[in-house]
């Protein structure tokens, strides 16, 4: 299943390493999830990880891109008309589009209404793990 991460899923997956996003990010190390990107949202990945008040190990955050680069799908996404409450959530809908992912996996739904997605689904890190339980792809 391909899939587009928001920014706020890694930091929470960071955060609380027993939470439904680390449990995400643990699928996708794994390789039961494949991470869908383009160079926008790595950069971002990179600028929240790296603030110095989460206090992520750098080397970690390095490692995380790279795997990433090694086992995600990077895509060039042609901007789109989508509309959203942060325009700067945009680009997560474009790359998803783009790289025909199954979802976007965020912990701000709110952020991404359906007719700003395209019908493209839009899930919180639970409602994933549900959903790769249902289909026997998670734990």
């Amino acid at each position: 299943m391909k899939v587009v991460l928001d920014t706020n899923v890694l930091v929470s997956a960071l955060l609380t390493p027993y939470g439904p996003s680390a449990r995400v990010l643990d699928a996708v190390l794994a390789g039961l999830l494949i991470p869908v990107f383009d160079d926008r949202i790595l950069r971002e990945y990179e600028e929240v990880l790296g603030r110095s008040r989460f206090g992520f190990e750098p080397q970690d955050v390095k490692a995380l891109l790279d795997f990433f680069r090694l086992e995600g799908v990077a895509v060039a996404a042609p901007p789109l008309n989508a509309e959203l409450p942060d325009p700067d959530d945009v680009m997560f809908v474009e790359v998803a589009a783009a790289g025909t992912a199954d979802a976007i996996v965020t912990g701000n739904q709110k952020h991404f209404p359906a007719e700003g997605c395209g019908g493209i689904a839009v899930v919180s890190p639970g409602e994933l793990l549900s959903l790769l339980r249902a289909t026997g792809d998670g734990s």
